[in-house]
C-alpha cells in the first residue's frame, strides 16, 4: 500500500510544482492589489505539496520525528507569511512564496538524506527569518546612506576572504571556511552582499575612465585573494557579478568583452596552476575514463538523474546516499533522482521566475545605486544557481557551489536570507518612489530649500 501511495504521489507532487511555477510567472505581471488577492492559490499549492511529500517520507522511514518536523515547519511557514503581510503589507509577497517552495523542497530532501542535517537547516532558517523583518527597514528607511559606506563595505570583504586565506580550514582542496569556538563560517557568502554594495557604490555616480579603474582594480583584489585561496567557484561569482553591474553602469560592451577576455585567460591559468581543477577538468570532460577515482562523483550524479528519467522513483526510494557530499553540492541530482527530471526543470523555473522579479525591480527603481544593487544581487543569484545545477548535470565543471535554499549549508542559507531581505527592501523603496512617500520625499524637500537658499 505504501508503494502505491508514493508511486501515486509522484505525479501529484510534479504537478503541484507545475502549477505553482505557471501561477508564479502569470502573478508577476498582475498589479499589486490583483497580486495579492490570488496568492491564495500559491498558499494552497505550497503547503498541500509540503504536506504531501512529508507524509511520504514518514510513511516510508516510519519516523515519527519526520511528523513533528513537518508540523514545526508547517507552524514556521503559516507564521513567516503572516507576519510578512502585516509588517510589510506593500512588500512582494510572490518572492516570499518563492523563498518558501525553495526552504521546502531543501527540508525535505535533507530530512530524506540527514534528520538531523535537516534540523539544524530549519534551526538556522528560523533565525535568519528575522533578517527579512530588520533588513528591509534599514533598507527603506537609509536615505541614500548606506551608499556613502561603500568604501568601508569593500575594505570589510576584502578583510574577511583575507582572514580566510591565512587562517582558514583547507576543505576539497580550498580554504573556504573559518572555525571559531567551534563554530564554523564560511565569510565569503556574506562578502558577497558587501562586494555588490561596493561596486554599487563605486559606480552609480561617476563612470568615468579613472573611476572604472579603481573599481576594476578593487573588484580584482576580491577575486585573486579567492583564487589563492583556491575557492574558483566564489572567484567566478564575484567576477561575473561585477562584469554585469560594471556593464549595466557603462553601457559599454568593450568593458563587458575585455573582462569577458582576461576571465578566460584567468580561467585557462588556474587550470594549469591549480591540481584539482585539473581533477575537475577531467572529471567534467570524461569522467567515465575516471569513474572509481576523479569521475565517481560526476558519474553517480549522472547515474542517479537518468535512474529519476521524468517523474522520479518517488520519495525515499532512490540511492542518493551514493553520490559524495550529495547534501551540498550534489543535491539537485538527488532530488532530479526522486522527485523526478520535470520536478526538477519546474524548480529551475521558479529560480527563473525570482530573477525576472527582481531584474523588474532593478528596472523600475529610479535610484540609480538601489537599481544596481538589485541587478547585482539578482545576478549573484541566479549565476550561483546555474554554476550549482551545471556541475551536476555535467553542463560545466563542478565547482562546489550551493544551490540557494536548498543546499545544506548554514552561511549560504544566511546569507540567502539576507538577499532576500534585501531585494524586498528595494521592492518596498521603489513603492515609496511611486508614492512619494518617507525618505525619498523628505530628500527632495531638503534638496530644494537648499537650492531656494542658494538661489
Amino acid at each position: 500500500m505504501v508503494n502505491v501511495i508514493t508511486e501515486l504521489s509522484k505525479y501529484a507532487i510534479v504537478l503541484f510544482l507545475a502549477l505553482y511555477a505557471l501561477t508564479g510567472f502569470q502573478l508577476v505581471r498582475k498589479p499589486g492589489e490583483e497580486k495579492r488577492a490570488a496568492l491564495w492559490q500559491q498558499d494552497f499549492l505550497l503547503f498541500g505539496m509540503h504536506l504531501m511529500a512529508n507524509l511520504i517520507l514518514y510513511l516510508n522511514t516510519g519516523n515519527e520525528k519526520i511528523a513533528y518536523f513537518c508540523g514545526a515547519q508547517m507552524v514556521f511557514f503559516a507564521v513567516f507569511l503572516t507576519l510578512q503581510h502585516v509588517i510589510y503589507p506593500g512588500a512582494d509577497h510572490l518572492l516570499n512564496h518563492n523563498l518558501l517552495v525553495l526552504l521546502s523542497v531543501g527540508f525535505v530532501m535533507l530530512a530524506r538524506l540527514s534528520f538531523d542535517r535537516a534540523s539544524r537547516q530549519f534551526e538556522l532558517a528560523v533565525l535568519a527569518a528575522g533578517l527579512t523583518f530588520l533588513i528591509p527597514w534599514i533598507i527603506r528607511k537609509s536615505a541614500g546612506k548606506l551608499r556613502g559606506y561603500y568604501r568601508w563595505y569593500g575594505i570589510a570583504g576584502f578583510g574577511f576572504l583575507t582572514a580566510v586565506l591565512i587562517a582558514g580550514q583547507l576543505s576539497y582542496g580550498a580554504k573556504l571556511a573559518i572555525t571559531i569556538h567551534d563554530i564554523t563560517f564560511q565569510p565569503s557568502e556574506f562578502v558577497k552582499i558587501l562586494f555588490v554594495f561596493f561596486v554599487a557604490g563605486a559606480l552609480h555616480e561617476a563612470q568615468d575612465f579613472r573611476r572604472v579603474v579603481t573599481a576594476t582594480c578593487a573588484a580584482a583584489a576580491h577575486v585573486l585573494v579567492l583564487v589563492l585561496s583556491r575557492d574558483l567557484g566564489g572567484a567566478l561569482i564575484f567576477f561575473v557579478v561585477y562584469l554585469v553591474m560594471l556593464y549595466i553602469a557603462t553601457k559599454q560592451p568593450l568593458y563587458f568583452l575585455a573582462g569577458l577576455l582576461s576571465g578566460s585567460g584567468a580561467a585557462y591559468l588556474a587550470w594549469k596552476m591549480f591540481s584539482h581543477v585539473q581533477t575537475r577538468v577531467l572529471a567534467w570532460s570524461d569522467p567515465f575514463s575516471v569513474i572509481e577515482k576523479e569521475g565517481y562523483q560526476i558519474t553517480q550524479s549522472l547515474f542517479a538523474i537518468g535512474t529519476g528519467s521524468w517523474f522520479g522513483l518517488g520519495l525515499g526510494q532512490g540511492m542518493p546516499y551514493k553520490i559524495p557530499v550529495v547534501e551540498e553540492d550534489f543535491i539537485f541530482a538527488a532530488i532530479s533522482e526522486e522527485f523526478g527530471l520535470l520536478f526538477a526543470v519546474f524548480l529551475i523555473f521558479v529560480y527563473l521566475c525570482s530573477f525576472y522579479m527582481i531584474l523588474n525591480i532593478a528596472m523600475c527603481l529610479k535610484d540609480a545605486y538601489y537599481k544596481l544593487v538589485a541587478a547585482g544581487l539578482g545576478t549573484l543569484v541566479i549565476f550561483q544557481t546555474f554554476l550549482s545545477i551545471g556541475g551536476v548535470v555535467r553542463f560545466i565543471p563542478s565547482t562546489g557551489v550551493t544551490l540557494p535554499f536548498i543546499s545544506y549549508g548554514g552561511s549560504s542559507l544566511l546569507s540567502m536570507f539576507a538577499v532576500w531581505a534585501v531585494i524586498q527592501g528595494m521592492y518596498l523603496k521603489r513603492g515609496d518612489e511611486v508614492t512619494g512617500n518617507g525618505k525619498e520625499k523628505d530628500a527632495k524637500k531638503e534638496k530644494s530649500e537648499k537650492n531656494g537658499k542658494k538661489a
